[in-house]
């Protein structure tokens, strides 16, 4: 009779620590799963704004097109299309491409009106052209008669 009150006490304290450790191993697993979903985070932001900068970097490219085709092009009343499309191929990249599109657009127009002279009439045309094509619209709208199709 004296050993089973030892050995309750023995297998009352074996459960106490099995309950102990296996309490210890979802907590540390709990921890780890945060930790692992706090790492996903992390890595899905970083990624996302990788992403964008890809995409302005791209956007960025075609309205440097757009403008070099404008200028090679030297198509009168050409204007227009050449806005609505460098804004329309810039924002088909994603956000940062339509953000690119945007800055660049307002900071041209804001030149133009400003400091070259250009009037608010043109600069009103220019930015509805480049409204229209950072919407998804077709820039064809604003297409000029004859001009050549490799533009």
């Amino acid at each position: 009779m004296s050993f089973a009150p030892r050995r309750m006490k023995t297998i009352t304290f074996a459960v106490f620590l099995i309950a102990i450790i296996l309490t210890e191993q979802t907590l540390a697993q709990g921890w780890r799963s945060r930790l692992q979903r706090g790492w996903d985070s992390v890595r899905n932001r970083v990624r996302s704004g990788y992403d964008f900068a890809r995409q302005a970097t791209q956007g960025t490219r075609d309205m440097y097109r757009a403008y070099s085709d404008m200028r090679e092009a030297n198509w009168r009343n050409s204007d227009q299309y050449f806005h609505a499309r460098g804004n329309y191929d810039a924002a088909r990249r994603g956000p940062g491409g339509s953000w690119a599109a945007r800055v660049i657009s307002n900071a041209r127009e804001s030149y133009q009106s400003g400091l070259s002279g250009q009037g608010a009439e043109d600069t009103a045309r220019d930015q509805r052209a480049n409204r229209w094509g950072r919407n998804g619209n077709d820039p064809n709208r604003f297409r000029p008669d004859g001009l050549p199709d490799r533009y």
